[in-house]
């Protein structure tokens, strides 16, 4: 099964290529342009090393959410352009989750964090063995006081994604680590694993019914809202 996975939901836009759960070839970019000029002329070069077009796809996925709102936008308009009328089956996968895969050669408690700004995270915790990961908790935005008292129940956790420096000080005292820095950022290989294991448990949808994950409202909406409960005092 060929699968061509990608992600757009934070700085890096990442894409690969796999025959099930095999790497074919994959790419990272971070640079000044943005993931909408750089994402598809990426897949498109992918399938070209590989010697593959879009119609030799068996699986479309991408990072649903959490993530930066232009990013998931992005990454699901990108799916959805890929895939439509193709009748293949996509998988809509936590970015967070792909985050935990990419220490899937560690086993351990690995909390996955990405930086939501305004002092919040979008997290999750997973326990990580054998190549899997297995989810403990929900995606979820949090504080970083309240993933401190989560992560505390734990004898070690090492801590993976964009926002995992930023928020190391809420957590001191805690037995967390930062995991190396070359595995702590978006990786389309992990999200082709995550979707290949979502295929297997029958966890697809179409590209129709592909939906982003955000969270929470976009800063302008929560703005607007604020400005309104403001006014109403």
């Amino acid at each position: 099964m060929k699968i061509l996975a990608l992600d757009s939901t934070a700085k890096v836009a990442a894409a690969a290529l796999l025959d099930d759960d095999r790497l074919l070839c994959k790419v990272a970019v971070s640079d000044a342009m943005t993931h909408s000029a750089t994402l598809l002329p990426e897949i498109e070069r992918l399938l070209k090393d590989a010697g593959l077009t879009f119609a030799d796809i068996d699986l479309f996925a991408a990072s649903a959410g959490p993530g930066s709102f232009t990013g998931v936008r992005i990454g699901a308009a990108t799916l959805k352009g890929i895939a439509f009328g193709r009748n293949k089956p996509c998988c809509a996968v936590s970015a967070l989750e792909a985050l935990a895969y990419n220490l899937r050669r560690t086993d351990g408690i690995v909390c996955a964090l990405m930086d939501a700004r305004r002092g919040q995270f979008y997290t999750a915790t997973f326990a990580v063995a054998d190549g899997k990961a297995t989810r403990l908790s929900p995606d979820e935005a949090k504080s970083g006081e309240e993933i401190a008292a989560s992560l505390a129940a734990y004898p070690h956790v090492t801590l993976v994604g964009d926002g995992a420096a930023v928020a190391l000080p809420f957590f001191d005292g805690l037995p967390v680590e930062l995991c190396p820095e070359e595995n702590r950022l978006a990786d389309g290989e992990s999200v082709g694993l995550v979707a290949y294991a979502m295929y297997r448990a029958g966890r697809t949808v179409s590209d129709a019914d592909f939906a982003p994950v955000y969270l929470r409202l976009p800063q302008a909406e929560r703005e607007r809202l604020e400005k309104e409960k403001t006014a109403a005092r």
